[in-house]
């Protein structure tokens, strides 16, 4: 099953998983729809983007750790653009075995792809070298992932600096402010449960370091 929101790269896949030996039983274009049928169709493998509808935030990930819930046995293979190392890492240490986690523009032929997907099927793991990397960084530093700008913010926030006083210290806009502080919330793994205060929980992850 593969779950999708471009319809060209939807389709793509499809005939790619063709071309490879493997038939796709359903695809959709947002990871509900997936899961509304994942139970009856009980497929081997589901292939998921990162990011889709509704937020483009973290569907993919919500909906593979709900399919190992509902169903231990199947393959998850994420396919994303970026490097997410908070979203690998807690898809990683829900299950022990037929997880991957691959980079659209790095894979770099059919037989990549299908290896990919017969060792997942399989009960194996399959890392992007740079989701890797990502994942050993944050072991030993999580806040390596952030990026200079980011941590100008992450500090001033230590200041106990408002948005609009970071803005006015880094001579930039609100809304950019507003941008860093959601990807510094996004890399720590920080979510919004409703109750821990993320800004506060950023700021001691910065102090720790």
């Amino acid at each position: 099953m593969l779950a999708e929101d471009s319809v060209l790269l939807r389709e793509g896949l499809i005939r790619l998983f063709v071309e490879a030996g493997f038939e796709t039983v359903a695809a959709y274009g947002d990871a509900d729809a997936l899961l509304a049928e994942v139970e009856e169709l009980a497929p081997d493998l589901a292939v998921l983007d990162v990011r889709m509808p509704p937020t483009f935030r973290d569907e993919g990930v919500r909906a593979a750790l709900e399919l190992r819930r509902r169903l231990p046995g199947i393959g998850v293979l994420l396919l994303s653009q970026y490097v997410e190392g908070t979203y690998a890492q807690e898809l990683l240490s829900a299950g022990d075995g037929g997880l991957g986690y691959l980079l659209k523009d790095r894979v770099a032929s059919l037989d990549e792809l299908k290896d990919a997907v017969a060792r997942v099927s399989a009960g194996g793991t399959v890392l992007d070298p740079q989701v890797v990397r990502e994942l050993l960084a944050r072991r030993t530093d999580p806040l390596s992932a952030l990026t200079p700008r980011e941590r100008d913010v992450l500090g001033l926030m230590a200041e106990g600096r408002t948005n609009a006083g970071i803005a006015s210290a880094l001579v930039i806009g609100v809304g950019a402010v507003e941008k860093n502080v959601t990807a510094i919330f996004q890399k720590l793994g920080l979510e919004d449960s409703g109750s821990d205060h993320r800004r506060v929980l950023a700021v001691l992850a910065f102090l720790q370091r």
